[in-house]
């Protein structure tokens, strides 16, 4: 098939972004990083312009569409009749309109406690059934909050610390989520940055912090430049750390500046100060670290400091991660 569009013309792609070479002489300033490109919006670290937190995620997972035999049989199992209409349900929790939501129960994107529903007319008891559309899970625990935090570098990965250093609980207080008993997710050490995941769902942070669902991380990192070949190759591969074996799962160059090299790497680990530890192993210690995903969650375009709740797409996927 032919990449031409209608008018022939081939369509606009991007410029590859490599290492440029450095001259000797009439070299521009190195740009810090931290700021953006001429033109560029956004903030530090930023590793994708269009890694906004508010996009749409898509799908999980795609349900079978049930048969006709299976209708009355799904309809009858899960309906209760002093429940509440199942479109009705959907739209409070900011699926869509009530109509939307008819549309896609009756397109069979709708599952209730596992089974298909594609009967507009079923009720169902809010605090006792699992809902999902097109594999998302619905929260439907009004009681639950989840909150994303971009850490500042030296704030303390703690609620209270009894040095009095500032910690997540002073950007707490700065809002209204002081009352809602909120704990963090992992950790990131005080000169870490970053994404850092604030609930009060135990379950769903115990299975985040498993290793047997192997969450993966990204992080930014920046290092002394150059960056001699086939260190990328080297991470992959593993080493053997005082705690035992460790390995990124990929490694891409971002970025280069005089003196610097900004690197992303991913990895399902969440041992302690691990990509510090790793790449102080093979000789580039770590100048500078943002973790900017966490599972399908990305730090996007927020700014350092702040706290923002998760869109219902955000929290479906992540429950989708560790199999809610």
């Amino acid at each position: 098939m032919s990449d031409r569009n209608p008018q022939g013309r081939k369509p606009a792609g991007r410029k590859p972004q490599g290492n440029k070479p450095q001259g000797k002489g009439g070299q521009k300033p190195a740009r810090q990083y931290g700021t953006p490109r001429p033109g560029q919006k956004g903030g530090p670290f930023r590793s994708d312009a269009k890694e906004g937190y508010d996009r749409n995620l898509g799908a999980a997972r795609t349900p079978q569409r049930p048969n006709r035999a299976k209708r009355e049989q799904n309809f009858s199992s899960v309906h209760d009749p002093e429940g509440v209409r199942l479109q009705k349900v959907m739209a409070s929790a900011g699926v869509a309109s009530r109509r939307v939501c008819e549309d896609l129960i009756a397109e069979g994107r709708v599952e209730v406690d596992g089974k298909v529903v594609t009967e507009t007319g079923v009720r169902v008891d809010p605090e006792q059934v699992v809902i999902h559309v097109d594999g998302i899970r619905l929260q439907l625990d009004t009681t639950l909050r989840y909150y994303a935090f971009n850490k500042p570098r030296g704030v303390v990965s703690t609620m209270d610390d009894p040095e009095g250093r500032t910690c997540i609980s002073d950007y707490l207080k700065k809002g209204k989520y002081d009352s809602a008993r909120l704990f963090h997710v992992g950790r990131l050490d005080s000169e870490t940055e970053g994404l850092l995941l604030l609930t009060n769902d135990g379950e769903l942070a115990n299975r985040l912090t498993h290793p047997s669902f192997e969450i993966p991380k990204t992080y930014l990192v920046q290092v002394p430049g150059p960056m001699a070949k086939g260190v990328g190759a080297q991470l992959k591969e593993g080493m053997q750390l005082e705690d035992g074996f460790a390995q990124v799962d990929s490694f891409k160059l971002v970025d280069s500046t005089p003196g610097h090299v900004l690197v992303e790497v991913v990895l399902h680990s969440g041992r302690n100060r691990i990509v510090r530890r790793m790449f102080k192993e093979v000789g580039y210690p770590v100048e500078r670290l943002v973790r900017v995903k966490f599972g399908p969650l990305g730090l996007g375009d927020q700014k350092q400091g702040t706290i923002r709740q998760l869109s219902h797409q955000e929290m479906g996927h992540i429950m989708s991660a560790v199999g809610l």
